[in-house]
């Protein structure tokens, strides 16, 4: 029965037109659209800028004459930039929308492009004016970003609703099943949206409880289920149970280009740099990093830290000033306020911000939280916190009240990034996997503070810490130092 069900020809019969139309065509035509017009844009303005609409020639180091004139180059420079955006796979859909992947496709097509002209014209001993160049790349790097930064918040916003992404059905058991289909439900922009589940032989109701995901028990269904819900793909689950000859006949039997299969390891929040596969007599063997907290990384984040930090101070020095001024006027009490926190392997230090709360507010803590009945709670968090100041509820709305503590990062008791220092009372909350927030500085800023800022739980805000903590970068750094800085200009309602 397997072999009938699951025949190559028969799935291809059945399924060629029963999928919806394909949103990654779609979404390619408007990347492709969008490309062109910021090159044209980029290359147009720099010919314009630089040689007005005359046919400037182009100038060379020999005695032979080039009939070429920079016109003819900006078409060329134009035709073949677009044309390696689209061999070099910015526009493949497993990266559009994913982290940071896209950009750095883009980014280095364009730096070969360019570098490649560069090496063309030094064989050739052609003298390309300089100035051209230096100016039509980081125009048309910065259009083109800008572009699929705007393409990509477009998306993100069709994902939150199920268009634009894959339909998935899920196979395995049911424990994975329901722990896959929330962990892809956390992250819509990755755009796997789950539209139906198979749990072999077993008799599970027709919608897994607490979701809207229909649910089938036999394999041989495969194909009718991802019919019935409009599915192009399938993603078999660490804990299915199948055979690997059974799970091979199921991938010849998927259309070709239009249906797909996705082997979902049951690993979680693990990062891309840290996976490798390397297939071995056949099998995809999945090798994952341990992670590291010493050596050379260490040192570039510390580096990065000093850095960084140093350039804030002085670059925000009279901000700083003016803060401190602002808060010494308006209220009685000093202008820093200094906390104990939980530092790098527990070590306490003392935490600097500007004062944000009247005097004596520490004293009055254990009360507030018994009044709102969260005392035996992480996060100690008061709503509506009556102890903070006019200034001080500004200052804490965006963000300035942090501003200090780039002093703690200078010193190295902090990072710029890292899990979010906490105090005693709250480490003392930690379980063993909580713990492990404390192999890294604490930071500034971290993962859970732009992903939620004070609206997260605590269950989500240590998920998000120990993700960073397993998988943190320079790179990672950099994007969430953008993202913060995003946040502190517009902090939205749950910034408080």
């Amino acid at each position: 029965m397997l072999a009938t069900t699951l025949d190559p020809r028969r799935a291809l019969s059945r399924t060629r037109n029963s999928l919806p139309a394909d949103w990654r065509a779609t979404y390619t035509q408007r990347l492709i659209l969008s490309d062109t017009l910021a090159v044209i844009w980029a290359v147009a303005g720099t010919q314009l800028l630089w040689f007005g609409l005359g046919q400037e020639p182009l100038a060379t180091r020999t005695t032979e004459p080039v009939a070429v004139s920079y016109f003819v180059v900006s078409v060329i420079v134009a035709l073949l930039w677009t044309l390696i955006l689209h061999m070099s796979g910015s526009r493949d859909h497993r990266v559009i929308g994913a982290e940071f992947t896209e950009y750095r496709r883009v980014i280095n097509a364009s730096l070969a492009l360019f570098g490649g002209l560069a090496l063309i014209a030094y064989l050739f001993q052609i003298d390309l004016a300089r100035g051209y160049f230096l100016t039509a790349l980081p125009l048309g790097l910065i259009a083109l970003l800008a572009t699929r930064w705007s393409w990509r918040q477009w998306l993100n916003l069709q994902r939150r609703t199920g268009a634009f992404s894959f339909r998935v059905v899920l196979v395995g058991s049911q424990a994975s099943v329901v722990h896959l289909a929330a962990e892809l439900a956390r992250e819509p922009s990755a755009g796997y949206h789950v539209v139906g589940a198979l749990i072999p032989d077993s008799d599970p109701p027709k919608i897994i409880p607490g979701t809207h995901i229909r649910v089938w028990s036999d394999l041989d269904e495969i194909h009718s289920a991802m019919d019935e819900v409009g599915a192009d793909t399938v993603a078999i689950t660490g804990n299915a149970d199948i055979s690997p000859e059974r799970l091979r006949q199921l991938s010849w039997s998927l259309e070709p280009a239009r249906r797909h299969l996705v082997v979902a390891p049951s690993l979680t929040d693990i990062a891309g740099p840290r996976i490798h596969t390397r297939p071995v007599a056949g099998l995809p063997l999945i090798h994952v990093e341990t992670p590291r907290f010493d050596g050379s990384k260490v040192v570039r984040k510390r580096i990065f830290d000093v850095l960084g930090s140093g350039a804030l101070v002085l670059a925000l020095s009279p901000l700083l000033l003016g803060i401190a001024l602002l808060v010494k006027l308006s209220s009685p009490g000093p202008v820093f306020y200094r906390q104990e926190r939980i530092g790098l392997n527990g070590v306490p230090f003392g935490m600097l911000k500007f004062r944000s709360m009247r005097p004596g507010a520490d004293a009055e803590l254990a009360a507030l939280l018994a009044a709102q009945g969260t005392s035996d709670k992480p996060l100690f968090k008061v709503k509506n916190d009556p102890r903070i100041t006019p200034i001080g509820r500004i200052l804490r709305k965006y963000s300035l009240d942090e501003l200090p503590q780039l002093l703690n990062v200078v010193l190295g008791d902090m990072s710029l990034v890292g899990p979010r220092p906490q105090i005693a009372g709250e480490v003392a909350l930690y379980d063993s996997s909580a713990e492990r927030r404390l192999l890294l500085k604490p930071g500034m800023s971290g993962l859970w503070q732009v992903s939620g800022r004070s609206s997260l739980s605590w269950e989500d805000a240590i998920r998000l810490d120990l993700y960073y903590v397993e998988n943190w970068s320079i790179t990672g750094d950099v994007i969430i130092l953008w993202r913060t800085a995003r946040a502190v200009v517009a902090p939205g309602e749950d910034a408080h």
